[in-house]
């Protein structure tokens, strides 16, 4: 690919976090020039694209760099010759979200927007229209490398792995996130921090964590202390929606700051990333979601307060940075995660980076083409995984086996609208267990998404 006169588009344009992927264009400006931006929304979302984009603009012409942001609502001229498509939409906005949260919790379910029952009905209505985008780029773009950030990140990845020919590569920042924490105990600079990472997008394990070279996640398994700060930050990035992260910290704030227990985690011999607190803690983390939804709102209603001020703010015609308030609203590594993936692809780097991507042979106790999260060399060609070193344990074979086939089954109803599909797929999930309660939540779901789900009709 040259490195001149790159298109990057970008679906969901107007996202409130957008600057943070502009400001990390900026940067690699020098290495990896972009030479057209395309933010691209629905009209739904004018206020906020025509908001974000004017920042971008300012952003830009603060840094000097020659890079042209268009706005567009016609999706196919934005695709248009891309290098790069990257999906970080909404479908059904945050009001949608704020459902996703709150049906399963009528039912005494875990309700967040990526695990268990509320990230199944994101699924149901972003599959869809992700592999219509496919099509656009199939069409228009066919040498382009879609990088999705939309969540739930590795389903979405496997349905267009498994219903396109474009070339996909899911991204998250969890795992960047969790080697610039273990780079913060270390006290050294991220470079010198390398990680292997096991697992799906959202139920990850990372099994070595090396500094220089030398493993050091036995030690720290071993200080149970940093073990739990580690946890307490490292509930860094949650999804390409909402990335919630503390400003200080590194932390996410769409998970509850809960600990896990430190004597289970040393019988794991491996550290698990935020979201299975959900998996390993499901009573105590629903009392907690329970009570944030009769007190202060669900994680979606939250944001929304938030998404509201920053757009005040990126109305401002003197801002030309990105505000530090997006810090609340998240961000945190979502550019480093996005640029060095684009740029490691645009130059032939060569380097190891954790994404998602088709199984093939790398975890044998999956489907070969299933999307898994493993830590993959990324250079022209894209993203291939790299072997395994660590043994894959009875405990993690399990629960990621059981988890894919939800995944598999949610591909299949979102795709088909197969409603057998997708009750099979919720009463697998190990947060929903009940094929009573499943069809409940099925019927809910589908009712209160009649509009994003046509093809259920």
């Amino acid at each position: 690919m040259q490195t001149r006169g790159l298109k990057v588009t970008v679906i969901g344009g107007g996202s409130s976090y957008t600057p943070e992927l502009v400001e990390g264009l900026i940067r690699a400006y020098p290495v990896m020039p972009v030479r057209e931006l395309w933010l691209v929304d629905i009209e739904a979302g004018r206020f906020k694209l025509e908001t974000v984009g004017a920042l971008a603009r300012r952003m830009i012409d603060r840094a000097g760099v020659a890079i042209a942001v268009h706005l567009a609502f016609d999706r196919q001229a934005a695709i248009q010759g891309a290098d790069f498509v990257l999906t970080q939409l909404r479908v059904g906005l945050l009001d949608a979200r704020a459902r996703d949260e709150r049906i399963p919790l009528r039912y005494h379910r875990i309700g967040q927007e990526t695990t268990g029952a509320g990230g199944f009905a994101k699924a149901l209505r972003t599959i869809p229209v992700i592999v219509d985008i496919c099509r656009d780029i199939e069409a228009l773009a066919p040498g382009a490398t879609l990088i999705n950030f939309t969540n739930p990140a590795g389903i979405v990845t496997e349905a267009v792995l498994k219903h396109s020919s474009v070339r996909a590569i899911g991204l998250c920042n969890l795992p960047i996130g969790t080697r610039m924490q273990i780079a913060k105990w270390q006290q050294v600079d991220v470079s010198q921090v390398e990680i292997e990472v096991v697992g799906l997008n959202h139920l990850h394990w990372v099994t070595k964590a090396w500094v220089d070279g030398l493993d050091v996640l036995p030690q720290l398994l071993a200080e149970m202390a940093a073990v739990e700060r580690m946890q307490h930050d490292q509930r860094v990035v949650a999804q390409a929606a909402d990335r919630g992260v503390g400003a200080d910290t590194g932390r996410p704030q769409n998970i509850p700051d809960i600990e896990f227990n430190p004597e289970f985690l040393q019988t794991l011999g491996a550290l698990p990333c935020a979201y299975h607190r959900y998996y390993y803690m499901p009573d105590v983390m629903l009392a907690e979601e329970l009570e944030a939804a009769a007190n202060g709102g669900t994680r979606a209603e939250v944001v929304k307060k938030i998404e509201a001020e920053l757009f005040e703010l990126y109305r401002d015609p003197n801002l030309d940075i990105k505000p530090p308030q997006l810090a609340q609203r998240g961000g945190a590594f979502y550019s480093e995660a996005a640029v060095n993936l684009m740029t490691s692809i645009v130059t032939d780097r060569g380097d190891i980076q954790t994404v998602n991507v088709r199984n093939g042979s790398t975890l044998p106790f999956l489907p070969a083409d299933a999307a898994i999260e493993v830590n993959c060399v990324i250079d022209a060609k894209g993203a291939r995984p790299v072997d395994i070193t660590a043994p894959v344990s009875p405990h993690m074979r399990g629960l990621l086996q059981v988890v894919k086939a939800y995944e598999e089954l949610t591909v299949e109803a979102a795709v088909r609208g197969d409603r057998a599909a997708a009750w099979q797929a919720l009463t697998v999930h190990p947060l929903v267990q009940s094929s009573d309660v499943a069809q409940r939540l099925l019927t809910d779901i589908l009712n209160e998404n009649r509009e994003f789900l046509p093809q259920f009709q």
